[in-house]
């Protein structure tokens, strides 16, 4: 079997930013209050002219851009999402048609917040087997669409975006651990705590159980992300990033120091972007390149967690 690795990254935003003083004259809040509780300070909003595929389509330009290849190169195209009303098309579907892409596989993934970690993880399986030389693996979500603007606990949470990654094989990955490319992953989920994040409804909306979300998190994860270390032959403390699923800074920190990566950039995009949910992980990633905080082939942790209770996470050389 060939391995594969991420040879690029792309990420996108909407235009709107609204801050916590925008969301105080919409709710009884403050910016005072939403920083003290879950440290965002502003969050990107879509307008009804900005679907969920259009923005997972500018994050996968941008990342095929820089990866050199043109939308006809890709074989698969995976799109992690949780907000897509429509159910056919696929969000994987209309994305191959806006880039004008040949015939590749299109599959959505619906894994809520951990959905981009499940997504790179199908990506690597399959490019391992055979199946597909280049994919094109896109976390992409508008929680605006779903959130309640009258509830101040969960609205002030959410923002929308788009992150992707063109992950290609690469026969000279060595199959063993602490090798370059796409880690093993380790995922899992809480069945019996599943109600704990929602999206449901008609229209959906999303809840949240936050106290049970935050309990969960702090104490349950961090062993399961040192795990996640050793199955690639990564320490902690050699990691030069940890990207977190961006849901909260008061989850972040503390698991990100129970994780004991005490050398690695913490990425904390949720203070500019908030709970993007599947696109977390790949638009904090690719900020972090972007600006060049992470040095190429450097080990990166990605973890994502929350709905279902569901996590999924492995180590990456960074492109």
């Amino acid at each position: 079997m060939t391995g594969s690795r991420v040879v690029a990254l792309g990420h996108y935003q909407p235009a709107k930013v609204l801050t916590n003083d925008d969301l105080a004259a919409m709710v009884d809040t403050s910016d005072e209050w939403i920083t003290s509780r879950v440290g965002i300070k502003t969050r990107h909003v879509g307008g009804p002219d900005e679907p969920v595929d259009e923005l997972a389509a500018h994050a996968g330009a941008k990342a095929l851009a820089s990866a050199g290849l043109q939308p006809s190169d890709i074989d698969l195209v995976l799109v992690a999402t949780s907000t897509a009303i429509d159910r056919s098309p696929s969000m994987a579907a209309r994305v191959a048609a806006r880039l004008s892409m040949g015939s590749p596989a299109v599959l959505d993934i619906n894994v809520v917040c951990s959905g981009f970690t499940h997504a790179l993880a199908m990506a690597d399986h399959t490019i391992r087997a055979g199946a597909a030389t280049r994919a094109l693996v896109i976390g992409a979500d508008k929680m605006g669409d779903i959130a309640d603007w009258t509830d101040r606990s969960t609205c002030v949470l959410l923002g929308d975006g788009a992150g992707a990654a063109v992950v290609t094989a690469d026969p000279s990955v060595p199959d063993t651990p602490g090798g370059p490319g796409i880690g093993p992953v380790l995922w899992g989920s809480v069945p019996e705590m599943g109600n704990a994040v929602r999206i449901e409804g008609t229209p959906p909306r999303f809840a949240q159980e936050g106290q049970s979300v935050y309990r969960w998190a702090t104490t349950q994860l961090p062993p399961i992300a040192r795990q996640v270390c050793e199955k690639a032959g990564v320490a902690p403390e050699e990691l030069a990033a940890v990207v977190l699923h961006q849901a909260n800074l008061r989850i972040i920190e503390p698991v990100a120091r129970k994780i004991g990566a005490v050398n690695a950039v913490i990425a904390r995009d949720v203070v500019d972007s908030g709970n993007t949910s599947a696109a977390s992980i790949p638009m904090a990633l690719s900020k972090l390149v972007e600006r060049g905080e992470v040095a190429a082939g450097a080990p990166v942790l990605l973890f994502g967690f929350g709905g279902n209770l569901s996590y999924a996470g492995q180590v990456i050389r960074c492109p």
